[in-house]
Order: structure tokens, then C-alpha cells, then sequence
């Protein structure tokens, strides 16, 4: 691991003027490249105290052995070199959107003599016009085979071609007039060449034109009464309009407009990309990526927009780019889009109306694909049992962790804390075993404590489930008198407080399941616990089991700094390659862990938020509640209230209002709501009351999330 102070330029040396620099490894291989509108004060920011930076940027510049740069003139010309060295180098610390899937493009050979109609996939070629991409390859077929009635365009391959044209002999298409078939001369090679331009033309949304002059033609041969000529013109207008509806409009205004919506999270991060030509959507095509570095969205809607027009000019670039946040700077992307083209391009976030409803959508398929994503990789037998054994070879088991267990503690500011218990058996997720806990043994903000407590009384529970089955011989039970929530674990095997004993020490019940077959919640255990933390939450853990005289259970953090696995005792963590499926499934288990405990927390602050004195009225119902609030306004009101002024609300008799009166005394007032953003104390208004009856916290809920742990 290099130290970056020794290969930190001098100060002076770094120009303050535009230009793309490139992080090399001690290998001379470039890891890393960026851009900058000023070199300066972008290379600075790497070689802070390494405390203050990312720790993806961390891992980046402890790898890297020496740092260059080139100067250019402005950020257009920074944004492509940056591009073409990345496309060049395949830095490891990049972003690099790989395609899910090698999609289907309908081609237009306009490069050759006589162009050719057909399915094309991989790398784009110059002269040839691409329409799409599609979903499936038979969409393009059937598409091609309606429109070949209008605009019988070539499709066969160069050998059938010139087989045809050596024989004198075209090939069925010809004979059905679904090819103009100029390898027998019928029509020239300019004429062949404008019904691919008509083609074309009319793939790129201009359609409404040659409806209209089909429909002119048609009335004119019925005019003249060439009614098999009318018939004819009439199916191809009918093959168009079947072509045309097999994409629906989406825009009213016939607009030619790229969506291109980001799924993220922390590790992956999804794009899709809807393509509407003419109003109608005329392809889809979606990426997924490895968040190898500290990015936003802005900056991953900026690699996507290099990758998806790095080698397109004209047409292919539409005039109008809508993305779910713009990079930073927008001025430089904007005008490389321009410069591309040829003419102006808007990158812009939709606000409102159709453009904004079909960006929703966009934005619901990047989710879909990203839980595609990431449930195939998991669900693939072969890369989950590699994962396991990767796990087990790093942190030296005997065997592949089968069952593993995560637990989270989650936290707003030391208040209502709570753990999460995840169970992955065999590398996929079994909620049907997860658990919440509540944390009780204190009261305050301390993570190593509570992760203390959760794993002692979860163990707890294992061993008096272990001790009811039977499984211990004689004298095989732990030695130091561990506790369960139901009694005392003694030295002799007894359990007692639970009146599940006999006086000679038998334990009743030899079942790993409940009477109705299913498993009891903390019977089994696993030979894996992780727990999302550093050094102190794994050590805490592994006292927790020592203190039950649990040694045959493997313990591991899992710290969110550098991703790196903690070992108990060990000074330093076990650092598995960034690449690793062991790491992968130890993230997920770790990500799952913190959203389970999460949403708990949130539940139960809510619940907080909404309670209300009231709730421990006996009989009092919630429209006798809402009748109450209604009458008086506030609980505050109500608290003020004289018994008689409570007997005059409607369906309250003197007995209840005694009742609520002294419910009301004995609770202490509800603490002022407080605005977290400016930290002013709200005031009761009407109308501002929860479901309890307690006025509602408005303020910043979104900074509060931040607090969140």
C-alpha cells in the first residue's frame, strides 16, 4: 500500500488550467483517469489526510505509485480525452457500464453498392444506419417483413446476392415482391438506394408522410379504376399503420428524445435508456455498473451519456436528452452533445407532463433491472457456492458457512434503538428466520453495547432451545450459569424459572419444531455471525458468545469504511479483492442487515410520533379519540379541560371523562415538536394532529433520515 505523500507532485508543478489526469499503479498501468476544470484544486483533493477522504478514493490512491496529466484548452476537450482514455485503458477504478445484454439493432447497410436490410449486434460500423436497439431479434424480423411491401429493400447476404445475379435467377423474395430484387437488374442501383433512404426515413418517425401519399395514390387508382392497384396500395398502408402501432406514441408532439433513468445503491448502480423517435418509443437498452469510486448521479448519468454518444454523430443523437439529474458542470456535456450532432442538443430533467410520466417509467424499469440483476448473480448455484468457499478460505473455517447470520443496530440520534437479525442459508436469503430486537438493557447511544446485547440474548435463546431438545449429555452444558429471558442456565444442565424442568434435571421436549412443524425461531444456529461494524462490534460479539461458552460459532465485521472483514484479536482486517463473490455476499448480507433494522426503526419512531395518553383509556375507541380532538382541537385543550367541559363532547359519559381526565394528569406533556432544519419549536395547530392524537412532526424529515444509523 503506497504512501501518497510520496509521490505528490510539488507544489507549483499542477498548472491551474483545464485538462484529464491519470492515476498509474507501481506497474505503470493507468488504475484510474478523471478530468478537471482546474488540475490544481482537483489533484489537491487527493492528497488530503487520508482520514478525510472517500474510502473507495482511499483504496484508489494507496494503490496508485505516481500520477500524471495533460493540459487541454477547454472542458469539451477534457470530457473527450477523458472518454478515449478510459475507453483505451480500462481503468480499474472507473465506472464501466457493461451491457446486460448484447442487444439487436435493425442495420441499414448504406456503406455497400446495394443496401442491405438486416439484424446487426455488437460493435456499431461506420456507413451503416442503425434503428433501435430491441428487446428481441424476432421484433426486428417481424417489423422488416411488414415494411418490405412498401419498401422492397434488399436482405439477402452478399453470397446469395451473387449467386442470383450469376444465375439471372432472383430468390423467393423477388418472386413475391417483398424485394425489388436488383441483383437481376429490375431496378437500378440508385433506385434501390432511395427505397433504403425511404426506408430509413420512414424508421426514423418521418411516417406520417408516406401514409398520406399511399393514400393519395390509392384514391387515384380507384379513380381510374385500377381497382387490383387500389387493393395493393390499400394492404401496404394497412402493413404500415401495423408496423406503426407495434410502438404506441408516448409523446403527442412527435418529439425525438432520449430517457435515460439510474437505479443505485451503494455498491451497483443500473441505467436504462428509452429511445423515442416520432413520439414512439423505437428501442430500449439498459447497463449495469460496480460503484468502483465515489460517485453521484449526476456523474454516473454523465459516464452514461460518453459511453451511449462516444462514437455517434448526427441524427443518432437526438435533439433532446432528459436525465434524472445533470452533471456538474452541465455546460461542457451539453455542448460535447452539440458538437456531436451537429446542432443544438437540450440535456434537461423533465418537470412535468407526458415527458416527466414516461421518465417514471424509465426510472421503474432501472430499479427492475437492477434487482434482476443482483438476484441472478445471487441465485446462480455455481457463484454462490463459490462465494461460500471464498468466505471460508479468508477467514479460515473448516467448512462453507452454510448458515450465516447478520445483525445491525440502528439508531436516530440514541433514540429508539433497535437490531436487526438477516438469515442467508446456503447464500440466499430465508426471512421467514429474520428477527428484530429491541434494545432494553439501556438507555443512550452505544453500538458495541447493544450489538452485546442483542448476540447474548439471541445465543441465550439457542441455548435453551438446545437444552430443551436434549442434546446435551450429562454435565455437557456450559459451566458458568448463563442466563436465558426465561430462567437460569445452571451448571448441572437444569433450566429453572421456566417450569419446563423436572427436579432431577430431565429436560422436557425433544423437538427442534413447534407443533405445527414449523422451525423454532432460535433453534438452529449458524457457523457464521457477521455483524456491520469494525474491530469493537466484533469484539463485543465474541464476548458475548465467550460469555455463554459458545466457541464453535465463527465471528466477522464487516466495515462500510473499505469494505474490509474484521477478525476477533486481529490488528489488521482480511481485505478481500474488490472482484470477490465472498465479498459480494458478505455486502449483501451486511446491506440487508442495515435495511431491515432501518425500517424497524423507522416503525417504531412513527408509532412514538403518533402515540397519545389516550391510547390508555379502557373503552375508548378511536371515534370517541377523533370525537374528543375534534371537540377541543388539541390533546393540549383537552388536557385543560374540566370533567363537565369533557362530558359535553357526544357519546362521552362522566365516567369516561373521569377516566380521561386522570389519563391525562398522570401523563407527562408530549415534548414540542422541533423543526430539525432551523431547530424552531412548532407550536399545536389544528389540524397538525396524528392518528394519536399528538400534533405531527413536520419538520426535515429528510435530515433526520440522515442522522439514521
Amino acid at each position: 500500500m503506497a504512501d501518497p505523500s510520496s509521490y505528490r507532485p510539488k507544489p507549483g508543478e499542477i498548472p491551474d488550467s483545464p485538462g484529464v489526469y491519470r492515476f498509474r499503479d507501481e506497474h505503470r498501468r493507468v488504475i484510474y483517469v478523471g478530468k478537471a476544470k482546474s488540475l490544481r484544486q482537483r489533484l489537491a483533493n487527493y492528497f488530503q489526510d487520508l482520514a478525510g477522504l472517500h474510502p473507495r478514493t482511499r483504496s484508489m490512491v494507496t494503490t496508485a505509485a505516481s500520477v500524471e496529466w495533460t493540459v487541454v484548452s477547454t472542458e469539451v476537450e477534457a470530457l473527450q480525452l477523458e472518454y478515449s482514455w478510459i475507453k483505451e485503458y480500462d481503468p480499474r477504478f472507473n465506472v464501466k457500464y457493461r451491457d446486460d445484454k448484447s442487444y439487436p439493432y435493425l442495420a441499414v447497410t448504406m456503406n455497400e453498392e446495394f443496401p442491405r436490410v438486416q439484424v446487426m449486434r455488437g460493435h456499431k460500423k461506420k456507413g451503416v444506419r442503425y434503428f433501435g436497439p430491441y428487446a428481441h431479434a424476432w421484433a426486428i424480423r417481424d417489423t422488416v417483413d411488414l415494411l418490405l411491401r412498401v419498401f422492397p429493400v434488399r436482405t439477402c447476404s452478399a453470397g446469395v446476392f451473387k449467386n442470383a445475379a450469376r444465375t439471372g435467377r432472383p430468390c423467393l423474395l423477388g418472386y413475391i415482391d417483398k424485394c425489388s430484387a436488383p441483383c437481376v437488374d429490375r431496378v437500378s442501383a440508385e433506385e434501390h438506394r432511395e427505397l433504403a433512404d425511404e426506408f430509413c426515413d420512414f424508421m426514423t418517425g418521418r411516417t406520417n408522410t408516406y401514409i398520406r401519399r399511399l393514400e393519395k395514390q390509392m384514391g387515384e387508382a380507384a379513380e381510374e379504376m385500377e381497382y387490383e392497384r387500389a387493393a395493393r396500395l390499400r394492404d401496404d398502408i394497412g402493413a404500415l399503420k401495423k408496423a406503426m402501432e407495434k410502438n404506441a406514441v408516448v409523446l403527442a408532439d412527435a418529439t425525438d428524445a432520449d430517457l435515460i433513468a439510474v437505479a443505485e445503491d451503494e455498491l451497483e448502480a443500473a441505467v436504462q435508456i428509452f429511445h423515442v423517435r416520432g413520439g414512439r418509443v423505437r428501442g430500449q437498452r439498459g447497463w449495469v455498473t460496480d460503484k468502483v469510486e465515489e460517485i453521484t448521479t449526476g456523474a454516473l448519468v454523465e459516464h452514461a451519456l460518453q459511453q451511449l454518444y462516444g462514437e455517434e454523430t448526427g441524427d443518432a443523437v437526438p435533439k433532446e436528452v432528459l436525465v434524472p439529474a445533470l452533471p456538474d458542470p452541465v455546460e461542457p456535456v451539453q455542448e460535447w452533445l452539440t458538437g456531436r450532432r451537429g446542432s443544438g442538443v437540450s440535456l434537461r430533467i423533465p418537470q412535468r407532463g407526458d415527458k416527466k410520466a414516461l421518465m417514471e417509467t424509465v426510472q421503474r424499469n432501472a430499479q427492475q433491472a437492477l434487482v434482476l440483476h443482483k438476484t441472478k448473480r445471487a441465485s446462480d448455484l455455481t457463484t454462490r457456492s463459490r462465494a461460500l468457499e471464498e468466505i471460508a478460505d479468508a477467514l479460515d473455517l473448516d467448512s462453507a458457512p452454510l448458515r450465516i447470520e447478520c445483525y445491525d443496530i440502528s439508531h436516530l440520534q440514541g433514540d429508539d434503538v433497535v437490531a436487526s437479525m438477516v438469515v442467508f442459508e446456503d447464500g440466499l436469503a430465508r426471512k421467514s428466520e429474520y428477527r428484530r430486537f429491541q434494545i432494553k438493557g439501556f438507555a443512550g447511544q452505544d453500538d458495541v453495547r447493544s450489538m452485546h446485547e442483542v448476540i447474548t440474548r439471541r445465543f441465550r435463546r439457542y441455548l435453551a432451545e438446545k437444552e430443551k431438545t436434549g442434546e446435551w449429555a450429562d454435565g455437557a452444558a456450559p459451566e458458568n450459569g448463563a442466563t436465558t429471558e426465561d430462567g437460569v442456565i445452571a451448571g448441572n444442565g437444569v433450566v429453572t424459572g421456566n417450569g419446563e424442568t423436572a427436579e432431577t434435571g430431565e429436560i422436557i421436549g425433544t423437538s427442534l419444531t413447534e407443533d405445527d412443524g414449523r422451525p423454532k425461531k432460535f433453534a438452529y444456529p449458524p457457523q457464521l455471525v457477521v455483524v456491520d461494524g469494525g474491530a469493537p462490534q466484533v469484539a463485543a460479539a465474541r464476548r458475548a458468545l465467550d460469555d455463554l461458552g459458545i466457541d464453535d460459532i465463527a465471528v466477522c465485521g464487516l466495515a462500510k469504511r473499505l469494505e474490509e472483514v474484521w477478525l476477533p484479536g486481529d490488528d489488521d482486517p482480511v481485505v478481500l479483492p474488490r472482484t470477490s463473490e465472498g465479498l459480494y455476499l458478505l455486502q449483501r448480507v451486511r446491506d440487508e442487515a442495515h435495511r431491515f433494522a432501518i425500517t424497524y426503526q423507522r416503525t417504531k419512531r412513527s408509532k412514538r410520533f403518533r402515540s397519545s395518553p389516550l391510547d390508555d383509556v379502557p373503552g375508548l375507541g378511536d371515534t370517541r379519540k377523533q370525537a374528543l380532538l375534534k371537540h377541543f382541537g388539541s390533546l393540549k385543550k383537552l388536557r385543560s379541560a374540566t370533567i363537565d367541559q369533557i362530558c359535553e363532547v357526544p357519546g362521552i359519559g362522566r365516567k369516561t371523562a373521569e377516566t380521561i381526565a386522570a389519563a391525562l394528569a398522570q401523563a407527562a406533556p408530549a415534548a414540542p415538536a422541533v423543526n430539525t432544519a432551523t431547530g424552531e419549536i412548532m407550536e399545536e395547530e389544528p389540524g397538525t394532529m396524528g392518528t394519536g392524537g399528538e400534533p405531527v412532526r413536520t419538520g426535515a424529515p429528510d435530515e433526520r433520515r440522515g442522522q439514521e444509523s
